[in-house]
């Protein structure tokens, strides 16, 4: 049974996307079968995995509103053991549609209930808010990765998430946990970021991942190339800091992986050797 976890942040460019990827991208080279669910009308997700978003894509809209099922919707990626269930930006209009739907907290819940037998994880990359389509996102899954960028304003609105997610274990999701805290963006030169990250600390405490999320030219680069990190530059610090990432969130899970060098040059679908 797939252990679904949510990555949530109402603040925009915290990493939230990146983090949600790349961690999946690994989890998946260590021979786990894993589904990232986009959430996102912007549908970021979609494109960083190399999925081209044309006009006759099948998204997460066409299963909310019941225009598609699973097998048309869900896409292989150009990584092993990794598939998407990919958005668009029709999926702006899903908010206001699930608002007349009966039990509208729960429509994710119920499309990943039938399928999350098949994977391992299902990683699900939220919006940038906290509106209908964020709730329906924590109502359905067993824990959320809350990603943090090491500056002052990413510690605003911190409350206001904790509420929600509050909230929601109280009324729809009892079992909700928060899996995990990272830091993002981490530059250690300012004496800022060790002031926000401390603070990140005091609030979080345990929950904090050691493995921190360094500016990188590299993971801002992967993107434009539809590629995870792992793939587009396995050696920077980016990749290594994901890698690690991956690997601790498994081991706290107590989920048995195989390991592999970050050092490795990995070949994904289609690559000819050279």
């Amino acid at each position: 049974m797939g252990k679904i976890i949510a990555f949530a942040n109402q603040k925009g460019g915290v990493g939230k996307t990146t983090t949600c990827i790349n961690v999946a991208t690994y989890m998946a080279l260590m021979d786990k079968k894993v589904l990232i669910l986009d959430l996102d009308p912007q549908g970021n997700a979609t494109s960083a995995v190399g999925i081209n978003k044309t006009k006759d894509l099948k998204t997460i809209y066409d299963l909310i509103d019941g225009a598609s099922v699973y097998n048309e919707v869900i896409q292989n990626t150009i990584v092993n053991n990794l598939s998407i269930i990919p958005s668009t930006v029709d999926l702006a209009g899903a908010e206001v549609e699930l608002i007349q739907i009966p039990q509208r907290e729960k429509v994710i819940k119920k499309i990943l209930d039938e399928i999350k037998v098949d994977y391992d994880f299902i990683l699900i990359d939220c919006p940038p808010s906290l509106g209908l389509i964020t709730v329906n996102a924590l109502t359905a899954s067993d824990s959320v990765i809350i990603p943090i960028q090491c500056e002052f304003f990413a510690l605003e609105g911190l409350t206001q998430l904790m509420n929600t997610i509050r909230l929601i274990k109280f009324h729809l999701n009892p079992s909700l946990d928060i899996e995990g805290v990272v830091m993002t963006m981490k530059d250690k030169r300012y004496n800022l970021t060790t002031q926000v990250s401390n603070e990140i600390i005091k609030f979080f405490n345990k929950k904090v991942y050691l493995t921190t999320i360094p500016r990188n030219i590299r993971l801002a680069e992967a993107p434009s190339h539809g590629l995870p990190v792992a793939l587009y530059d396995a050696n920077s610090r980016g990749a290594e800091a994901y890698l690690s990432l991956a690997e601790e969130i498994l081991k706290r899970a107590g989920v048995h992986f195989t390991k592999i060098s970050k050092l490795k040059k990995i070949k994904f679908k289609g690559e000819r050797d050279e």
